[in-house]
Formats: C-alpha cells, structure tokens, sequence
C-alpha cells in the first residue's frame, strides 16, 4: 500500500501521514480547526462562437472533442439514483475508445454501478473519488480490488474539495432530464425527471468541460436553468438517460413499524423541549421511516402551538412539500429531491428553492445553509460511547452506504439528533468503537433508540431541558449495556494491514480510514 508512519487525530483514529498515489494527509483535529487558505478553482476559459453548435451526434464523439486522455478526471452525480444509466454508458464508451488510468469522481455510486468492477480490472478506473459506495461495487473494493483507497467525501466536502481544486475535474459528464441545443438545463421535467441538480450544478460550474446528456431536447431557451449554457460545452442526446422507477419513487410513504412510529415521537418530543423548536425554526430529515414519521407528528406539534418554519433543508420530500403547501414551511432549500412530488413541486412552487451542494453544506464558503439548521434528524449504522457515528461501513466491516450531509448537518445545526433502532438485525447499533467515524461525537446532541434516548454530555442545557419534559434519557453507556444484555458482545472484525478507503471530513482533514476486512 505504501503506507508509512500512523498517527492518532483528534478522535483516536490512527491514520497513515502518507499513502502511495494519494501523497501527504491532513489529520483531522476538530470539527472547526482547519482554515483554508488560497482562492477558489475555476475551469479553463474556453468560447464558443456565433453559429456554432454545441449538439453532438454521439457520446463517444463528445468525449473526443473533450480531449478526455488517459490519467485525466471525470465526473458525475447521482440524482438519478438507481435508475442511472449515464455513468456505466459512458465509461463503455470511453473503454471502446481505449483511454486509461482515468479518476472517477462521481457524487455517490449506487447499486447501479457493478459494471465498473470491469473498468477497474480492465485499468479504465485508476482510482474512485464519491460520497458512498453501494451494491457489489462496495463489495469487491471492500475485498482489495483497488491499489488506490477511495476518497470519501461529504456532499459538502466535496463540493469544498471542488471550488478548493483539491478534486479538480477535467471533464463532467451530467444526465440532465431536459436540456435545450445550448445547454440550459433543468430535472424537473421530462420523462426522467430527477428534481432538484444539486450535485450536477457544482461540477458544471468547476469542470474545464461539460458535457450534457439527455433524452429530452428541447426548444431553446429551456428557462429557468439549473445548469445555464454559459457552463456548457457539448449536448448529446440519447434514448434514455435512465430508468424512471429507479430515478424517482411516486412517494415516500408513512411507516406502519411500531418501533420507528416510537422512534419518530421521541424525536418530535426531543424537538419540543428543546428550547428551539419555536416560530421560525428550520429542519432537516432523512427519508427513512421514522424520519418521514417525525414530519407527521411535527405538523400536530406546529397546528398546536401556531408556529411555522422557516425553512427544510436538504433531500426534499413529499411530506415537506405538503407541509410547504400547507403554510406550515415558508421555504424549501433542496439540493437532492428524494421522491416524484418534491421533483415536480420545484417547478411549481416558487418557494421550493433549487440550491447547489456548496450553498448546502460547504464548510469553507461564506457561508452555507446548514448553519442555519436548528434541527437535523440523522440515521445511523452504529453509535459509539463517544457519540460517533458510523453510516458507511455494516457491521461486518463493508462498505454499504455513504457519508452523504450527516457530518455537514450534524456540525451545522443547534441540535443534531441519531435515530436508530438499538439493535439491528441481532447486532447492536450502540457499541464501544464504530467501524468506521464519518461524524465526530463533538457534533452529535441527542441519540434516540426504540429502548432509550442519550443525550450528549457536552449538552447539559439540553439534559435539563428533556429531565423537566420528563423524556425516558438515560446514558449512552447504559443503551449499550440495553443492547448486549440481548445480543451478547459481538466479536470485534478482524482486518488486514490493507487500506482500501480514506474518510475525509468535511474540511479536507482525514478522520478515519477503511481497512480490507479479513
């Protein structure tokens, strides 16, 4: 691997200062403590003139007139989820053409994406950049297949990383559900609507080219533009740019699961006696079943006490479009709409408001959304006595999901609350060490299991808060004693020397790294 001298960061992770073909890391040292220094990156000029055409007739002819080469970096998103088709076409397509070596730097793989095993063995893929991995993807890289860790990233890290040019994209190939010939572009409308761009806008704004691929073109101009022409170089238009009943879901339907109904009013209870939740305040939810759950009994709480929001933020779902519809959330800030109501309600509602992953979640811009969150409700695969919390890594060691917003919520908002059930699947979700930190325990407030909620030490204000609410708290040490009364203490996984993943935080720091499992 190449690996030299391991130090310990800020929480207790021993890290390699050095990795073959990723050069010098910057150990993590607090949620806040990097300052970044120098200016932003910006994408080679380039002009298009009078007359000229920027529809191309092929993939492969785009990528030629890129000047894709071998060892260069390529980008996609992942709105379209695992409907896509845009990433395996056209790494097919670069493969026929025999470019090499490439870096893939996808806003996040899914299950998808098997076929780039393929591309990786073939030495296409020299190394992979993404906020997660998923499927038999996950599994084989898991396992050793790359001689090059993943990057793990955010969504507001990599957004950072981009403007910052530590990810610096030569070309970004972007499915965009209806584009004009000139390239505005937007998801909402189309057969294969996605919603919200807002992974795609910041590659479109960075990459030294940009390439647009849809099976929707139509009439110029194509306004309003998530993606406006003036960050465009080619269109390409083709059959289909994904499978629908995999891009979009036509609802994110309410849990009927009494442990997550459970789950979800302890949340709304915690929000309660917060001391926060007041007209004005703004939120964040997953789209899991308690979280969706957490909306429903939110409303009861907002109609009884006459509050509204401010604002939701993040992956925008149905219940929150209703509760926007309704006057009870004056605005939404989406930058990934998570099922077919919200993808629509952005092209209706002129208070559903398209933000790019940087206005979301970038830690070194001037200022970005999260910040303003007072509550955010998160998911978790494991929590440890230190409050961090694993999303990435099952309890088996493999990679199987993503860091996605969770660090750049739980850092942002006042009050940053981890549902999950207190065992899964026999295996306890409140453990002595996570797997894998993707959010530091300094950041995280509140967790809330089916069998008892922790309250972080460092919130004494908020401990006294939900002891006069009479909220069933308890310690964290004393969910996990809960847990292993029931499953026993699970054998800790043994691992080889190999690292096959580095977990940067949200500032470019490195807080944990991933080793192949034996």
């Amino acid at each position: 691997m190449g690996v030299k001298k391991l130090i310990k960061n800020a929480v207790g992770r021993q890290v390699p200062k050095n990795i073959k073909g990723m050069g010098t890391l910057k150990m993590y040292k607090g949620p806040f403590d990097y300052t970044p220094s120098g200016k932003k990156n910006g994408p080679k000029l380039s002009k298009i003139l009078p007359g000229q055409s920027k529809v191309l007739e092929s993939i492969e002819k785009a990528i030629l007139e890129t000047g894709l080469k071998d060892g260069m970096t390529i980008s996609f998103h992942h709105h379209f989820r695992d409907g896509d088709y845009i990433v395996n076409m056209v790494m097919d397509a670069i493969a026929r053409l025999g470019i090499k070596d490439l870096v893939l730097a996808s806003s996040s793989l899914t299950n998808a994406h098997d076929p780039l095993i393929d591309h990786i063995k073939n030495g296409v893929i020299r190394k992979i950049e993404t906020s997660g991995l998923r499927g038999r993807l996950a599994e084989e890289i898991s396992s050793g297949l790359m001689d090059i860790p993943v990057i793990v990233r955010s969504h507001g890290g990599r957004s950072r990383a981009i403007e910052s040019g530590d990810l610096a994209i030569d070309v970004a190939f972007l499915g965009v559900p209806s584009c004009d010939e000139y390239g505005n572009a937007n998801g909402f409308s189309g057969r294969s609507i996605c919603g919200s761009l807002g992974y795609a806008m910041v590659d479109a704004r960075y990459a030294d080219k940009v390439v647009l691929i849809t099976d929707n073109l139509v009439d110029y101009p194509n306004i309003p533009a998530s993606i406006p022409q003036t960050d465009v170089d080619f269109v390409v238009k083709v059959n289909e740019i994904g499978d629908p009943k995999g891009i979009m879901s036509g609802a994110t339907r309410f849990t009927s699961n009494p442990k997550e109904l459970l789950m979800a009013r302890n949340v709304a209870d915690l929000i309660e006696a917060s001391g926060y939740f007041k007209d004005g305040f703004s939120i964040q939810t997953g789209s899991g079943g308690a979280s969706l759950a957490v909306t429903r009994f939110l409303r009861e709480k907002m109609l009884k006490k006459g509050i509204k929001a401010s604002f939701a933020l993040g992956g925008i779902t149905q219940q929150f479009v209703e509760l926007h519809e309704e006057g009870l959330i004056k605005n939404l800030f989406d930058t990934q709409s998570f099922d077919l109501k919200a993808a629509k309600s952005i092209g209706k509602n002129p208070n559903h408001f398209e933000v790019d992953a940087s206005f979301y979640a970038n830690p070194h811009n001037k200022g970005c959304a999260v910040n303003k969150l007072d509550f955010v409700i998160l998911s978790a695969l494991e929590i440890d006595m230190d409050f961090n919390v694993n999303v990435i890594t099952g309890s088996d060691g493999v990679i199987m999901g993503a860091s996605g917003g969770h660090s750049d919520t739980a850092a942002g908002s006042k009050v940053s609350i981890v549902v999950a059930p207190l065992i899964r699947g026999r295996i306890p979700t409140v453990v002595d060490r996570v797997n894998t930190v993707i959010t530091p325990g300094e950041t995280v407030d509140a967790v809330v299991t089916d069998r008892g909620i922790a309250v972080n030490p460092l919130r004494k204000d908020l401990i006294d808060r939900f002891k006069e609410a009479n909220l069933p708290i308890c310690t964290i040490e004393e969910l996990k004693e809960k847990a292993e009364k029931i499953t026993g203490k699970p054998d800790p996984i043994e691992y080889t020397d190999k690292i096959i993943g580095v977990v940067e935080y949200r500032d470019g720091t490195i807080i944990d790294v991933i080793r192949q499992v034996k």
